[in-house]
C-alpha cells in the first residue's frame, strides 16, 4: 500500500510540476511583452526588463498553484484511469478515502508551498521588482500622486513626496490637527532617516505653529519626529494588497483601522492568503471526479481542456467575490472562503454521484 501511495503521489508531483513550468513561461512571456512597453523609459533597459520578469515569477507561482495543481492532479488520474491501474486498485479494495488521502498527502506538500511563495518569496520578490523598476524609470521607489503619498497617522496627515529604496523619506509634510478638526501646526522637512522604535530624524525642519493670534515659525536643522509609520508600512503601499504578505496585511489593516480608515480590501487580501493553501487541496480533490468523467470522452487535450477551464473557473470567482465582498461590504472571512466552499461542495457533490454508479 506504501509503494502504491508513493506511485501515486510521484505521478500528481511530476504532472503538477510540468504544468507549473508550463504556466510560468506562458505569464513570463506575456509580463515580457508588458514591460517591453516602458523599455527605453529613463534608465529601464532590457536588462532590467529581464529581472523584473525574473523577479515577478515568484508571485505568478503562488497565484497559479490550484490551477497548476488541479490540471496535475486531473491528468495524473486521468491516466491511471486510462491504463486500468485506477479501476485494480478499487478492484483491491483501496477505498475512495484511502485514494483521496493520497491525494491530500501531496496537497499538503503544494500547500506548504503556496503558503512559502505567498507568505516569503512572492512579496519579498515583487517589493524587489518593484524598486528595480521605479529606481530605474524614475529614481522614486513610490509616489501615489502628483504630490506624493499621503497618509493618516491618528489626528495627522502625511505627505511624503519620495520614497528611496532604503526606506528614507523626502519632502516630508506633517499637518497636524486638534480634537475640533482644526489645524493646529504644520511641519515641513527636506530629509527623513527612520531610527527605531518609532523615531524619524528629520532634517532641514520648518514648523508652523498656528495660535488665536498669530502663527509662530521655528526653524531648526534637525528634529526629532514620533510616529507609528514605519519603512515596512510605506513599502506596503508599492505593491498591490494580493500580493502582499498576511503579516504586513494584518499590519496595515490595524493601522488603518487605529486611524478609523477603511481596512476591508486589506482584509479580505488577508483571509484570502490564509485561506489559498486550502484551495489547493479543495482544487485536487475535485480533480479526482472529473478524471474519472472524462475516462471516455476525449484523450489528454480534453482533460487539460476541462482543468483550464475549471482553473479559469475559479480564478474568476475568487476575483469576482472579492469585488462583491468589497462593494457589499461582507466579512472579509465570508469573501475569502466563498470560492473554495463552493469548489468543495462540488467536489463532495461529484464524489458522492461517482460512488453511487
Amino acid at each position: 500500500m506504501k509503494t502504491l501511495r508513493r506511485y501515486v503521489i510521484r505521478e500528481i508531483v511530476l504532472a503538477t510540476a510540468v504544468v507549473m513550468i508550463a504556466l510560468l513561461l506562458l505569464f513570463a512571456f506575456f509580463d515580457l511583452v508588458e514591460e517591453i512597453k516602458d523599455l527605453g523609459r529613463g534608465g529601464y533597459h532590457m536588462r532590467y526588463v529581464v529581472r523584473h520578469v525574473v523577479l515577478s515569477i515568484p508571485g505568478h507561482v503562488y497565484e497559479i498553484f490550484p490551477i497548476a495543481a488541479l490540471i496535475g492532479t486531473l491528468f495524473a488520474i486521468a491516466q491511471l484511469v486510462a491504463s486500468s491501474e485506477y479501476t485494480v486498485m478499487r478492484a483491491s479494495g483501496v477505498s475512495l478515502l484511502s485514494v483521496i488521502g493520497t491525494i491530500l498527502t501531496a496537497g499538503i506538500l503544494f500547500g506548504a508551498l503556496t503558503f512559502v511563495f505567498g507568505e516569503y518569496a512572492g512579496p519579498f520578490a515583487e517589493q524587489l521588482a518593484q524598486q528595480l523598476r521605479s529606481r530605474a524609470i524614475t529614481g522614486i521607489v513610490a509616489q501615489e500622486f502628483r504630490s506624493g503619498l499621503w497618509l493618516k497617522d491618528d489626528k495627522s496627515f502625511i505627505n511624503v513626496r519620495e520614497v528611496t529604496t532604503d526606506g528614507q523619506l523626502k519632502g516630508v509634510r506633517i499637518y497636524e490637527f486638534d480634537e475640533t478638526s482644526r489645524l493646529r501646526s504644520m511641519m515641513s522637512a527636506d530629509h527623513g532617516v527612520f531610527k527605531g522604535e518609532r523615531q524619524w530624524q528629520l532634517s532641514g525642519v520648518k514648523k508652523t505653529t498656528l495660535t488665536e493670534v498669530r502663527a509662530e515659525v521655528d526653524k531648526r536643522p534637525s528634529a526629532v519626529w514620533l510616529s507609528v509609520l514605519e519603512p515596512r508600512l510605506l513599502n506596503v503601499l508599492m505593491v498591490q494588497p494580493e500580493q502582499m504578505s498576511a503579516a504586513s496585511l494584518r499590519d496595515f489593516a490595524q493601522h488603518l483601522r487605529e486611524n478609523r480608515q477603511k481596512s476591508l480590501r486589506y482584509e479580505i487580501a488577508l483571509w484570502s492568503k490564509i485561506t489559498y493553501p486550502l484551495a489547493v487541496l479543495t482544487m485536487m480533490v475535485l480533480a479526482l471526479p472529473f478524471a474519472y468523467f472524462q475516462r471516455r470522452q476525449g484523450g489528454v487535450g480534453g482533460r487539460i481542456f476541462a482543468g483550464i477551464m475549471l482553473g479559469l473557473a475559479f480564478y474568476f470567482l475568487n476575483q469576482l467575490s472579492a469585488h462583491l465582498g468589497l462593494l457589499n461590504e461582507w466579512p472579509a472571512q465570508a469573501s475569502a472562503l466563498l470560492p473554495t466552499v463552493v469548489f468543495l461542495l462540488l467536489a463532495t457533490v461529484m464524489l458522492w454521484r461517482q460512488e453511487r454508479r
